[in-house]
């Protein structure tokens, strides 16, 4: 039986146990590449083996957890994994999260083990021990344990661990832009829904997946599992480089990627990206953060294969796909609701909102978290249920669909502007002030206002060599707006501060604004 057969005939099953079908069946085949060297099924079943038995020797199995603080790399994968095999929960954290957060996540968890490499360990480094062990992926790491010292001996078998649905396989620690953590609890029912929805996407042996953004991240993990599951090769690159990733992509036939928007632009951007032949895409992934419809339709144009955006959570409830090759006058839109999935759209009162009217987007699926953990007051917080008791998740986004079911953003609840008693949506005016040829890229945020409450103002990024003054921007873009949607300040920024998966950090623009004016 095939893994797509298995997958499509089971209601329920672990990326686990698919893996150690295809050391079985395809020993040789790779599993895992980075700079440093390759993995083939074969080793890495049986490595992770021996990490899950080593996690059992130390005690851990079901329910409890470990940390993993670092850059990606075949090591790191291999760790993920082997936890897994065990029942052991991953809390993968952010290493660009201040000491102090780090460490309150790995308390958070119940982490008894964290895993770091040289990086992961520099960021903790300044919080205070957790109470937790340190193991070294790589290299030396001072108060670190080795991985080769930690891990059990070569043909150690673990014990068999039985996982259900519920049963966590991590924990994400998501701030989103809004500060303090929360830790997003994903059951292994979550992420085998991810693997079914993958099927489609063309997943076989023959794959190679090139992945650039962190497996910290969610973004990175529906297609890292997915490509595993299927037998295919995950090639991981610790940090994004434009030209590097075209390199690669032309190098090891690369079939399948996970991208942010801003790195498409990148991308797109690159002296040399017309130069390399990346024929063997089949299928280019976003998600995480808007994708402008102009930057769709160029890498429609430029970059062969299908072009997919998903639009959901870490926290999972519904998911809207638009294959964008095949709905070319649907690019403003993030497309339909998957197959699975219920999105819904609600008013402040919680009611649904009537036929082509905007709303908050809430969505149901089989991939949902558990609720946040150890926080049963934000779970409430998150969820929405229907009169019939349907659970949905709150994305806090605000849309509304079309005629033909295609559902279209307009911002983060959170970020709308309320200016004089009307509502105002930054990608609104942040569309308008794009069309400027001085502004390379811009976010616009709510500012206190005695006269209106609020009132919006932006952040631009200058393009290269122009020399236009911000006022005269500003100017021009209010001549565009609405009387009500006009700009009270413009300032220019050397570039948007930007979470790993490339969302911008609006908070960090109010804070900023808010220091500049004292």
């Amino acid at each position: 039986m095939t893994a797509q057969q298995f997958v499509a005939e089971h209601a329920f099953g672990t990326v686990s146990d698919l893996i150690r079908a295809h050391a079985r069946e395809r020993p040789g085949r790779p599993a895992l590449a980075d700079a440093h060297g390759r993995l083939d099924y074969a080793a890495l079943d049986a490595r992770m083996d021996r990490i899950a038995a080593a996690l059992q020797r130390d005690g851990l199995g079901v329910g409890d957890a470990i940390a993993l603080c670092a850059n990606a790399s075949v090591d790191y994968a291999c760790v993920f994994l082997g936890a897994l095999r065990a029942g052991v929960a991953v809390a993968p954290l952010a290493p660009g999260s201040a000491p102090d957060s780090l460490a309150r996540m790995v308390r958070d968890a119940d982490a008894r083990l964290v895993f770091v490499d040289a990086v992961g360990d520099a960021a903790m480094g300044g919080a205070g021990e957790p109470a937790a062990a340190r193991i070294a992926l790589q290299g030396e790491v001072a108060g670190a344990r080795p991985l080769a010292d930690w891990i059990a001996p070569e043909g150690a078998m673990p014990q068999p661990a039985e996982v259900q649905p519920a049963t966590p396989f991590n924990i994400i620690y998501s701030s989103g832009t809004t500060g303090e953590p929360k830790g997003i609890v994903q059951g292994h029912g979550m992420r085998w829904a991810h693997i079914q929805r993958g099927a489609v996407y063309g997943y076989g042996p023959e794959s190679v997946t090139l992945l650039s953004t962190p497996l910290y991240s969610n973004t990175t993990l529906v297609v890292f599992f997915p490509t595993l599951a299927f037998g295919g090769c995950v090639w991981l690159m610790p940090k994004f480089d434009a030209g590097q990733y075209l390199q690669l992509a032309e190098r090891e036939g690369v079939t399948h990627t996970m991208l942010v928007p801003v790195q498409y632009q990148r991308l797109m951007a690159h002296p040399d990206f017309d130069r390399h032949d990346l024929s063997r895409f089949q299928a280019k992934f976003c998600t995480s953060a808007p994708f402008r419809a102009e930057l769709k339709a160029d890498v429609l144009a430029r970059w062969p294969g299908g072009l997919i955006e998903f639009y959901g959570m870490t926290e999972g409830g519904g998911t809207c796909i638009l294959e964008a090759h095949a709905h070319p006058d649907k690019l403003h839109t993030v497309g339909c609701a998957a197959p699975g999935s219920d999105i819904r759209l609600i008013d402040d009162e919680g009611r649904e909102v009537p036929a082509g009217e905007a709303g908050e987007v809430v969505g149901h699926s089989a991939g949902m978290m558990v609720g946040y953990h150890k926080q049963p007051a934000k779970t409430r917080e998150a969820e929405w249920f229907a009169p019939d008791g349907k659970r949905f998740i709150r994305t806090g986004d605000v849309g509304r669909f079309d005629a033909d079911g295609f559902l279209t953003l307009f911002d983060r609840k959170k970020d709308m502007v309320i200016s004089g008693g009307f509502n105002l949506y930054p990608s609104d005016l942040e569309a308008v002030l794009r069309r400027h040829p001085a502004v390379a890229d811009c976010s616009v945020i709510g500012i206190p206002s005695e006269q209106w409450g609020e009132t919006p103002v932006a952040y631009v990024v200058h393009t290269p060599g122009d020399t236009t003054a911000p006022e005269t921007i500003r100017e021009w873009a209010n001549e565009q707006l609405g009387k009500t949607q006009r700009l009270a300040g413009l300032r220019f920024i050397d570039e948007l501060p930007r979470s790993a998966i490339g969302k911008v950090l609006k908070r960090e623009l109010r804070e900023r604004w808010a220091a500049e004016r004292g």
